[in-house]
């Protein structure tokens, strides 16, 4: 069960990486809403055709449970991309790499306050090894540029994107029994209804950067890769392994931003890169060694 989680977890971060090249390339050829609202236009379009009969079936329970259903889109889909790719505006990847590596603590954090899930010396010193290996990479192997960042609006409301997806995370656990087809429509409807508002502001605002083709190729992009299936596999990583050990794997979504960023944009892989790579699936191997044992003996016996 826990090698498809990873494989889940792995899809997951590797496409929410390739969202962080997409959210820079996307500046000047669309705009943060328009980026965000046309991406569920089309994650809609795709998924309306798939989970149609699903939903009609489940309806009653997503009838029944829409509030919960409707916040998880709201927070987790809509929100935070919106904030995320209107940060990257403002701010600068360095910086947003490090807001990112918050989201585990948080996600622990949570479900210690909320759900009373505990976590091991050996669950926290994974966290650490893993955000080590993220600050390597946001600081070009440099610590000493830490001290040189500054703050600004794009990294005051990239931390609050990163609180609304540690919610959204920690959040999976209300979230109803429906099939994945069911699921994920209601949430891409919920994302698509909560986005219009922000679309709608930015078009009164006379912000709108209408998409030219780059920017269409990054919407295109965003909606099946980003949304559809590193959705899919986020929620169903989660199910698996639970949100403290599935949130650790957030903190190889800047690691994988790097690699990509070297295969696509032709940025030269740099010794520290290979070494926070390391200490990142170190921390995670660490970490989900000890989760895991501490799953086996919190089963039931017979």
């Amino acid at each position: 069960m826990h090698r498809s989680a990873y494989i889940f977890l792995l899809l997951t971060t590797l496409l929410w990486g390739g969202n962080s090249v997409a959210g820079k390339l996307a500046v000047g050829h669309v705009s943060p809403m328009t980026l965000v609202f046309l991406r569920w236009v089309l994650a809609v379009t795709i998924l309306l055709p798939i989970g149609w009969r699903t939903i009609r079936e489940d309806w009653p329970v997503v009838r029944r449970h829409w509030f919960v259903l409707a916040a998880l889109g709201a927070s987790g889909f809509t929100l935070f991309n919106t904030i995320f790719y209107t940060a990257l505006n403002y701010t600068t990847a360095i910086n947003v790499s490090i807001e990112q590596a918050a989201m585990p603590i948080l996600i622990m954090t949570a479900n210690f306050v909320f759900f009373r899930l505990r976590v091991n010396w050996a669950q926290i010193a994974g966290v650490v090894l893993t955000i080590v290996g993220v600050i390597l990479t946001a600081c070009h192997g440099d610590p000493r540029r830490l001290m040189t960042l500054e703050l600004n609006f794009g990294d005051a409301i990239m931390l609050v994107a990163v609180f609304l997806y540690s919610g959204y995370s920690v959040g999976l656990r209300l979230k109803p029994v429906l099939r994945w087809q069911s699921l994920m429509l209601s949430l891409s409807v919920a994302a698509l209804v909560t986005s219009l508002p922000f679309f709608l502001w930015e078009v009164a605002a006379g912000k709108v950067i209408v998409p030219d083709a780059h920017g269409w190729a990054v919407i295109v992009y965003t909606a099946i890769g980003a949304s559809v299936i590193s959705q899919m596999t986020y929620i169903r990583g989660n199910e698996l392994i639970g949100a403290n050990r599935a949130g650790l794997f957030i903190n190889l979504v800047p690691i994988f931003g790097t690699l990509l960023s070297v295969l696509i944009v032709g940025e030269t892989f740099q010794p520290y890169q290979a070494l926070a790579l390391v200490l990142v699936l170190g921390g995670i191997g660490l970490a989900e060694y000890s989760g895991r044992k501490a799953s086996r003996r919190q089963a039931p016996v017979g």
